[in-house]
C-alpha cells in the first residue's frame, strides 16, 4: 500500500494501482481498530470502480463484527447526513470527488460526522493499516449480511434540506442544472417536485465514466457548456456541481460565473438577516465582501485556516451558523456542521425570489463594482518559505494588517493578497484583491514575478 494515497483529507488514488480492493479492505479494518464503532455506514459514489471497492469495504467492516448501514450510491453530503442524523458511530464512502474517472478513494467520518482527516486520526488509521496483514483470497469469501442492513436515506435528506427555505415563496424560475454526471440530479428531483420550476438538464444522469473528462466545475474550462446553455435557455440562472456533489456552483443568467467568494458573502447574508448576532466562518484568501457584508448586518465574523476539517472544528468551536470558502464548500450549523451541495441552491432560489432584480444585477451591485478578485493562482517554487519572507520584506511596510492564520495575508488600504503554500507539493498559492481591476492585475503581475 502506497503511503502518499493519504491525503489531508480523505484518501485517493489511481484505481486499481493504488487502490483496489485489498487496499480498501485493509483502510476499512483499520478503521474499525481506530474508531471502535458497533455501526458504520458504507455508501459511494458513481465511479466505475465503486462497487467493488465498497464490496470489500462492506466485508473488511463485516468481518470485525461490526453492523453494516449500506446506503448505497450517495453524494458526499449524504453521507454526513446518513452518520449524523441517524446516530450511527461514522462511516465512510468510496469517492475520489471530483478527481478523474480512473480514480477512487474513501472520505471517513466519525460519531456526528465529525471528520476524519490527517490531524484527527486519518494518519492513525494510515499506520494501522499499513501494517494489517492480510490473505487476497479473504475477499472472495461471503459477506455476512446479517450484519448488513440497507437503508434508502434521500426522502429524508430532501426533507432536511427543505427546512433551509420556505418553498412556497419560490418564483417559477427557469434553471440549468449540471451534475457533471454524479448524484445531484437525483436529489435534485426529489427536491423539485412539486414545484413548477423549470429545469434544463445538462450531463444530468449518472455515469461514473465521466464521459467529458475530470468532473470539476472549478476548473475554468468546464463552465462553458454551462454558461452557453443558460444563455440559449434563457434562464433566470445555472447551477453545477462536482461529482459528488458537496461542492455547489452558480451562474447568472447571462452566463457569468460566480466566484464561491461571493456565494460566500452572499449567504452570510441571508443568514444574517434571519438573525444578527450570529458567527460567519470564512478562509483568509479573499476576505473584504465578506467582512463587509457581516459588519453590515451585525454578524461576527471568523477568519479560519483554509480546509474542511478546519472549517468543521471551528463551526462547531464558535457555534457558527455559516461557514464558507472560495472553494465552493459551504458549511451549516443546521447541517451537523457540515457542507452541503443542495442547501446553497434552494437559499439561493428563496433569495432570488424576494428580489426585483436578476442575479447578474444583484452580484454587480453587491460585489463585482467593488471588489475584483484575481481566482486563485499557482505557481511551482523552488522555496515556498523564501517566497514568502520575500513579499513579506517587500509588502508589510505600509500595511494596515498582516494576518497568518494561513499562509500570508498582508492588506493594504486599496489592494491586499494571500500566498499560501501547498501541504503536498513545492507549489505557492496567490490570491489578490483590490479596490479596481487595473490596481488588482497590476498587483497580480508584481506578486506572480516575486514567486518566479
Amino acid at each position: 500500500m502506497k503511503e502518499s494515497i493519504f491525503k489531508a483529507y480523505d484518501i485517493r488514488g489511481l484505481y486499481p494501482s493504488e487502490i483496489g480492493e485489498l487496499e480498501v479492505y485493509k483502510i476499512a479494518q483499520a478503521y474499525c481498530k481506530f474508531v471502535k464503532p458497533s455501526t458504520v455506514v458504507v455508501g459511494s459514489d458513481v465511479r466505475l470502480s465503486s462497487p467493488l471497492l465498497k464490496r470489500a469495504a462492506i466485508k473488511a467492516v463485516t468481518d470485525a463484527g461490526v453492523k453494516v448501514i449500506d446506503v448505497g450510491e450517495i453524494s458526499t453530503d449524504m453521507l454526513y447526513f446518513s452518520v449524523a442524523n441517524y446516530g450511527y458511530d461514522g462511516g465512510f464512502s468510496l469517492t475520489a470527488s471530483h478527481n478523474p474517472r480512473e480514480y477512487n478513494g474513501m472520505k471517513c467520518v466519525r460519531e456526528e460526522s465529525k471528520p476524519i482527516s490527517s490531524d484527527s486520526g486519518l494518519f492513525e488509521i494510515r499506520d494501522i493499516a499499513m501494517g494489517l496483514e492480510v490473505d487476497p483470497e479473504v475477499l472472495r469469501g461471503e459477506i455476512d449480511e446479517k450484519l448488513v442492513e440497507k437503508k434508502d436515506i434521500l426522502d429524508d435528506y430532501v426533507a432536511k434540506i427543505k427546512t433551509f427555505a420556505d418553498f412556497s415563496k419560490f418564483n417559477n424560475f427557469k434553471i440549468v442544472a449540471n451534475p457533471n454526471f454524479g448524484l445531484a440530479g437525483l436529489a435534485l428531483d426529489k427536491l423539485l417536485d412539486g414545484t413548477d420550476i423549470s429545469v434544463e438538464k445538462l450531463n444530468y444522469k449518472p455515469d461514473g465514466s465521466f464521459p467529458k473528462g475530470r468532473p470539476d466545475p472549478l476548473i475554468p474550462e468546464n463552465r462553458g457548456e454551462t454558461s452557453n446553455l443558460v444563455r440559449a435557455f434563457r434562464a433566470d440562472f445555472g447551477v453545477a456541481w462536482d461529482a459528488d456533489a458537496d461542492r455547489c456552483f452558480f451562474f447568472t443568467e447571462k452566463g457569468e460565473f460566480i466566484e464561491g467568494y461571493f456565494v460566500t458573502a452572499l449567504l452570510a447574508k441571508i443568514f444574517l438577516q434571519r438573525r444578527k448576532g450570529d458567527k460567519i466562518i470564512h478562509d483568509t484568501r479573499l476576505t473584504w465582501a465578506i467582512e463587509d457584508i457581516v459588519a453590515r448586518n451585525e454578524g461576527i465574523d471568523v477568519p479560519s485556516k483554509a480546509g474542511h476539517s478546519f472549517i468543521k472544528e471551528r463551526m462547531r468551536k464558535e457555534n457558527a451558523v455559516f461557514g464558507g470558502e472560495m472553494s465552493a464548500h459551504y458549511y451549516f450549523r443546521d447541517y451537523f456542521f457540515c457542507d452541503n451541495g443542495m442547501i446553497p441552491l434552494v437559499m439561493m432560489m428563496e433569495f432570488l425570489s424576494a428580489q426585483k432584480k436578476t442575479l447578474s444585477e444583484v452580484m454587480h451591485e453587491m460585489f463585482w463594482q467593488k471588489y475584483f478578485v484575481s481566482g486563485e493562482i499557482n505557481t511551482y517554487v523552488n522555496d515556498v518559505q523564501a517566497v514568502v519572507a520575500k513579499a513579506k520584506e517587500i509588502y508589510m511596510p505600509g500595511a494596515v494588517k498582516v494576518d497568518e492564520t494561513d499562509g500570508i495575508s498582508i492588506d493594504h488600504t486599496d489592494w491586499r493578497f494571500n500566498f499560501r503554500g501547498s501541504n503536498t507539493e513545492p507549489l505557492i498559492r496567490l490570491n489578490v484583491e483590490a479596490k479596481s481591476q487595473e490596481l488588482m492585475e497590476q498587483k497580480t503581475k508584481e506578486l506572480l514575478e516575486l514567486a518566479k
